[in-house]
């Protein structure tokens, strides 16, 4: 399911309220399992004419420097 730039303004919103959230680290989760930090963020914009979307939010990611570990709970 992809979501929109709205849909994920309205969720970090929602994350961000939480001092604890501010400070943690980011991380993408692949469909594999493996977790990779979060590097940036590009908008781009797409060449398909005719197409109802008309640009992207593309999120990069790379593999992380250090393991933080196994994970103990989810909050």
């Amino acid at each position: 399911m992809a979501i929109s730039g709205k849909m994920l303004d309205m969720m970090l919103r929602r994350f961000m309220k939480a001092e604890v959230t501010k400070e943690a680290r980011v991380q993408i989760e692949l469909p594999n399992g493996d977790l990779y930090d979060f590097s940036g963020m590009q908008l781009l914009e797409n060449r398909i004419i005719g197409d109802n979307e008309t640009h992207r939010l593309v999120i990069k990611c790379e593999k992380p420097k250090w393991s933080m570990g196994k994970i103990i709970g989810k909050l």
